[in-house]
């Protein structure tokens, strides 16, 4: 039987419409893929469709995902669904079939025998331990008033491998319930914002969008420079270990933290 392989968009929303499309065709699911973007080299005897994301065809899909596989099992599916690995698309596939179509059901998870659901096991593994990290790790400074419209706005930039804004966000909701904030991933051009006292959201960034344009108020910019010297002032140097200091605290992690960035 000829292969047939669902080219979907690189998002949430993406994978779980061509989960939606691969049952709609009702052709089973050992010669249905779902891939993640265009390739490079073809496959002979396939046939390659194209998946437009849906909102709705979205929805349906979390609706049975939770109603017969349980929160636990749909946000571990979700955290996949937002690594940086090409092969997400079809392991978060498989594990669904494995999930409803083989009878698996809510214990799938632990179906290791299974490689697909093993390999979404890992992808959400590798995606919760980069939230976990960001939460540890993400530094808020306050916008000047011109930036910020004359409204206090916290602003944070980070650059993670996986997409995890839309996991971090619920962590300071609910801790700066009272603050306006923003976080923004400057690889995926993808802000979380946070009305103060209102519900979280994602948006897009724009083309004309320029990161330049953003101004720290005088306070934060003080507040800054002492946080870099106190952070100088308390390291013993006899006793630094670099090597340590990078297992516990990665490079791309120290890029976007004050106290290791050069006024």
């Amino acid at each position: 039987m000829e292969e047939k392989y669902l080219i979907c968009e690189d998002s949430m929303e993406g994978i779980f419409t061509g989960i939606y499309e691969a049952y709609a065709l009702r052709e089973g699911h050992e010669h249905v893929h779902i891939q993640i973007g265009e390739e490079e080299n073809l496959r002979l005897f396939a046939d390659y469709v194209h998946i437009l994301p849906d909102s709705v065809k979205t929805d349906k899909v979390v609706r049975t995902l939770r109603q017969k596989l349980g929160e636990h099992v749909y946000h571990t599916l979700c955290r996949a669904a937002a690594s940086c690995y090409a092969d997400k698309g079809e392991a978060v596939y498989k594990t669904v079939v494995d999930a409803i179509t083989a009878g698996s059901g809510r214990r799938v998870l632990g179906n290791f025998k299974n490689p697909y659901v093993a390999r979404c096991f890992e992808l959400a593994r590798f995606t919760a331990n980069e939230a976990h990290y960001e939460k540890e790790f993400i530094r808020f400074q306050e916008l000047s008033a011109k930036a910020a419209k004359d409204t206090p706005i916290l602003f944070s930039k980070i650059g993670p491998k996986n997409n995890v804004v839309p996991f971090v966000m619920p962590h300071f909701a609910d801790r700066l319930s009272i603050e306006n904030f923003m976080v923004y991933d400057e690889h995926r051009k993808l802000f979380g914002v946070h009305p103060a006292k209102e519900e979280w959201y994602l948006v897009s960034a724009g083309e004309e969008f320029d990161l330049r344009e953003l101004t720290y108020s005088e306070k934060e910019e003080e507040y800054q420079e002492l946080f870099r010297v106190f952070h100088r002032t308390i390291g013993i140097k006899s006793r630094e270990n670099k090597h340590l200091q990078r297992q516990m605290c990665a490079y791309r992690y120290q890029d976007y933290m004050v106290e290791f960035q050069q006024k």
